[in-house]
């Protein structure tokens, strides 16, 4: 697996993004070595509460920037990673090198590395493709889950309108201007030093391997290959009885309609403050970060 490495250079003085870099290896899967993933570690360690922030396609943690700091003045840890292929973390070069299955199992060997428990997990996007899954393997890990513009596809219903038409322009456009795209799924628009530090990841198209590849790897078909793993998951859910919250945007043409689906299938969402994030797109991060910041916090304190 040949494993390209973006510059620490690159990750230089970006805008409103002081925190320290922290970095940790997972095998890769293939018995040619380790990745090194990187990973934003604030607030006390000792606290016995593990905010577990996970980015998606085609961002990185940079997304919680302006979450992290409230969630840490509260008291609690935060963790966030970069995915393998995003961030600071390593990216394989070729696209081949992507499954779903991997990114499960290099998201797994980083939390048992750090040894993570009480976690509550904050996912967006892929974060919760991958989080939920690994949140329904290792359960005794995880304290309570927070689901924001993500699902748990199986590829046994149709995919949404608005995800099939952003994965045909993935796939299509000639120029993965990943900073454009990342601005193009908010609501309010980006500055220019923020789009830059979405772009800061990719010096060139050669490191955007896993950016092309992500979206042919959510399930759209039921015989896709992360198909049986992701009703497996769906089982597990089907029981979940610990505290489970949505917090969706109210304009997000690509997982619209999904909080209500989770939250009727799963038995610990019952009675929960679900949120609608008003004024919020795809990455609502970005829209609504020091509101969904507050509702993490009160979802912490309400379910102690």
């Amino acid at each position: 697996m040949e494993v390209l490495r973006t510059p620490e250079a690159r990750f230089q003085n970006l805008k409103d993004f002081p925190f320290a870099p922290n970095y940790v290896e997972v095998p890769r899967g293939d018995a040619t070595g380790n990745l090194r993933m990187h990973y934003l570690d604030e607030g006390d360690p000792n606290s016995t509460e593990t905010v577990l922030m996970m980015h998606g396609e085609p961002s990185w943690c940079y997304l919680y920037r302006k979450m992290i700091p409230s969630v840490v003045a509260a008291g609690h840890r935060v963790i966030a990673p970069d995915l393998p292929g995003f961030g600071r973390s390593d990216k394989p070069g070729q696209r081949e090198d992507y499954t779903y299955q991997r990114h499960v199992d290099w998201v797994t060997a980083f939390l048992v590395s750090l040894d993570l428990t009480g976690i509550t997990l904050v996912c967006q996007d892929w974060g919760g493709l991958i989080g939920l899954r690994i949140a329904t393997e290792h359960p005794d890990r995880f304290t309570r889950i927070v689901a924001a513009n993500t699902f748990m596809p199986t590829g046994d219903h149709p995919a949404s309108d608005g995800f099939l038409a952003w994965r045909k322009y993935s796939q299509e456009v000639e120029n993965f201007k990943v900073g454009n795209i990342v601005n193009g799924g908010c609501a309010t628009d980006l500055s220019d030093d923020e789009i830059a530090a979405y772009d800061a990841p990719f010096p060139d198209d050669t490191y955007k391997a896993g950016a092309r590849q992500f979206p042919t790897l959510v399930p759209t078909t039921p015989d896709d290959p992360a198909s049986e793993a992701n009703r497996a998951a769906w089982v597990v859910l089907g029981s979940w009885t610990k505290p489970f919250l949505t917090a969706f945007s109210d304009n997000d043409p690509v997982t619209a309609g999904n909080d209500d689906n989770l939250r009727k299938r799963i038995p610990g969402a019952q009675g929960q403050a679900h949120a609608t994030m008003k004024g919020g797109r795809h990455f609502l991060q970005e829209d609504c970060g020091p509101e969904l910041s507050q509702v993490v916090i009160d979802f912490i304190a309400a379910n102690k």
